[in-house]
């Protein structure tokens, strides 16, 4: 008990700290302190025996606590009471570890002694010779026991020396470590206060943007520093970073006279010329569409006019502190947050916005060379990212067993459907046809973690996509998210990190680097650069472009071994002709900025919708009051909704516990329109479309879906 708790205890209560334990006899134990004497009497020795040391341990522990009652009293805060408990407790935990250990050594010695006293009062008896010789070895096995404890409560002695020896010196170090922590956070928070008034001055200083040097498509050897260092003498010089795990490269652009290609395939945008790319049997028309609107095909029915806009974002003010505090260190999809922080779309509907520009796969599909395919392909990998720029608010969490279907088969050709599969880890499903001539699948988790300034969204899964006549078949996977400033600062997005793209069939590959953002580069910001190599690693074309803006291939002519960098590798020239536009973003509606920076797909993925599933995230109750404006009830709604999968959690856990008690099988959750199999490209366990949703829209019967809203 501790001092207060002692000042509060019924009478006739003795503290064990200041206590004597004594024994009389076999089964008497004698407790006193101070005028205060207890006799007790056990049953037998061994339960003597027992309770003695059960008191002995007691009185150790007492002896402790009051101990550091004492070192810890003083006139300090608080705050630093808590700190010091924080840093102490390990230490404090293995000394009164190591003073239970001593003190059960002492009653090993105590007992050991009496034994052998007792052994010897019986071998001084006169006793039988068989009975003599018997009790002579059991008192040197005593012997050997008594000899054998001392030595373990010497090499525990000496082991509890040393620990407190060392402890002073551990405490000094955490509290080091402790201070340089501290220390660190506040320069990092300084920082980034610095960087902000940075970015301010920079914006109001004119003419900082007008240093960013053209290309032009008729510079012959043209060369630009990765770093953006250009002089007057080398500002048509362009070069491209390497990434850090394949060699590193630089590419020129060759002089379009000397050099023609004669039967291409790939062809398309503005800035080339006619004797650079051949554009006979062009693959695409242009590859510079001005408006989501634009890009039609002419087998296709024309599109039905879709919603423009949304109502305006409300502009609520939101203490950030007040709800992220106590958020460090968890995952993200298990903090139960307001609306405020999120958009009026579902992460199914978010992941479906990846198919923005599925028109650069309609022009994959007419490739005959699997290279110049892969560059669609590559272009379509990085596409996915442009419209999530400025969108750093984050979309609602489905709901397990929530779809999202955008059928567009007669409009652009495809129809998509989304499943929630799993709600801890969160994992979508997602499976889209093209009746021009394409596959897509994928199966995605989210892992999140929120670290007090950043947020970090890490994809995981693959990305299949297989185009029906050459049997081509692609894999590749997502880079890492990151929203920066979350507690000072505006808040930005920036993606970082490396892609691969596999061709399964032919063995092409495509590596596509994520340059992350840095305030010391001169680098262009949100950079992504990338080789297409065929099989035998032969280098085809050079990517280059930025992941919010455009996409831009060229065509490999020549390549040879340059200088060895600073790192020690080995760069790679490689002479090209005339890059080409192969995607370029689509601009953002009028009045963007308040309806949360969706594009023009955006708007319309959340547009109510006649037949669609009772599943579907159209129908979701809180997510369409926030849209409309209407933020409270929104909240109160999302409140509800996860109470209620909470609640069909429980259920299936107890009906899990249930079954394992009766030895039967539990198979838990199974999706209603995808199921579990082992892809035969990557060996993975992936959720894939097993049919059956288009039917059951055709008949209306949406018996199996469960109530989720």
């Amino acid at each position: 008990r501790t001092q207060a708790e002692m000042a509060h205890t019924c009478r006739g209560t003795i503290n064990l700290s200041t206590a004597h334990i004594d024994t009389e006899d076999s089964c008497n134990i004698v407790l006193s302190n101070g005028g205060r004497t207890y006799h007790l009497k056990a049953n037998s020795e061994v339960e003597r025996q027992r309770w003695v040391t059960a008191l002995e341990l007691a009185k150790a522990k007492a002896i402790r606590m009051r101990n550091n009652q004492s070192d810890d009293s003083g006139d300090e805060e608080p705050a630093s009471q808590s700190d010091k408990s924080e840093l102490h407790g390990p230490l404090k935990t293995l000394s009164s570890k190591l003073e239970d250990l001593s003190t059960c050594n002492e009653l090993i010695a105590k007992h050991g002694a009496a034994l052998q006293r007792s052994l010897s009062e019986l071998e001084s008896l006169r006793l039988p010779a068989d009975s003599g010789e018997k009790i002579k070895a059991v008192n040197e096995r005593a012997t050997l026991f008594r000899i054998t404890s001392n030595a373990m409560i010497n090499a525990c002695r000496d082991f509890l020396d040393l620990a407190e020896s060392h402890s002073r010196k551990w405490q000094r170090l955490l509290q080091h470590e402790r201070e340089q922590r501290i220390r660190l956070e506040e320069t990092i928070e300084q920082l980034a206060k610095q960087h902000n008034s940075l970015e301010r001055a920079c914006r109001g200083a004119p003419g900082l943007a007008s240093g960013t040097a053209s290309i032009s498509s008729t510079a012959k050897g043209s060369v630009q520093s990765a770093k953006g260092e250009a002089s007057d003498e080398d500002e048509e010089t362009e070069y491209f970073d390497a990434m850090e795990d394949a060699p590193a490269f630089i590419t020129v652009t060759a002089d379009p006279k000397h050099h023609r290609r004669s039967g291409s395939n790939l062809s398309g945008a503005s800035e080339g010329h006619p004797e650079d790319w051949n554009l006979e049997d062009s693959v695409f028309e242009s590859s510079n569409q001005s408006s989501y609107n634009e890009s039609t095909g002419r087998d296709l029915l024309p599109r039905k006019r879709r919603r423009s806009r949304i109502p305006d974002k409300p502009n609520y003010s939101l203490n950030l502190w007040s709800i992220m505090k106590n958020c460090i260190g968890k995952e993200l999809s298990k903090i139960p947050m307001p609306v405020n922080f999120n958009e009026p779309l579902s992460m199914l509907q978010r992941l479906t916005e990846d198919l923005e520009y599925h028109e650069l796969l309609d022009k994959a599909v007419k490739c005959e060379s699997s290279t110049e395919q892969m560059c669609f392909v590559a272009a379509f990998s990085v596409s996915s990212y442009s419209t999530t720029v400025h969108r750093t608010a984050k979309p609602f969490n489905p709901l397990l067993g929530e779809t999202y279907e955008l059928d567009r088969l007669e409009e652009l050709g495809f129809r998509s459907l989304c499943e929630q599969v799993s709600h801890h880890p969160p994992a979508a499903a997602h499976h889209v046809y093209s009746r021009r001539g394409w596959t897509l699948w994928q199966e995605i988790t989210i892992a999140s973690k929120f670290r007090g300034k950043y947020l970090s969204i890490m994809p995981l899964g693959a990305i299949h996509l297989e185009f029906h006549s050459s049997g081509n078949h692609y894999v590749w996977r997502k880079v890492t998210s990151t929203v920066h400033n979350i507690i000072v600062g505006k808040l930005w997005i920036d993606q970082s990190g490396e892609i691969e793209i596999v061709n399964h069939k032919s063995k092409d590959k495509c590596q596509l680097k994520f340059t992350p953002y840095s305030y010391f580069s001169r680098d262009v910001p949100r950079k992504v650069t990338g080789v297409v190599s065929d099989a035998d690693g032969k280098a085809h074309y050079v990517m280059s472009g930025t992941w919010d803006e455009k996409m831009e291939c060229s065509k490999i002519v020549h390549s040879s071994h340059g200088s060895t960098s600073t790192e020690g590798k080995q760069k790679t020239v490689y002479q090209t002709l005339s890059p080409k536009v192969l995607w370029r973003k689509y601009p953002l509606p009028e009045n963007a900025e308040n309806m949360y920076f969706f594009s023009e797909l955006a708007l319309t993925l959340n547009e109510p919708e006649e037949r669609v599933a009772p599943t579907d995230s159209r129908l979701r109750p809180d997510q369409r009051l926030m849209e409309s404006g209407r933020w409270d009830e929104a909240n109160v709604e999302k409140q509800r909704l996860e109470e209620k999968q909470r609640a069909v959690r429980r259920r299936r856990e107890a009906e899990a516990v249930e079954a394992l008690e009766e030895g039967k099988e539990y198979e838990g959750y199974i999706p209603l329109w995808f199921e579990r199999k082992v892809d035969a490209v990557t060996g993975e366990l992936i959720c894939v479309y097993k049919g059956g949703y288009w039917e059951a829209k055709d008949k209306q019967d949406w018996s199996v879906c469960p109530d989720i809203f």
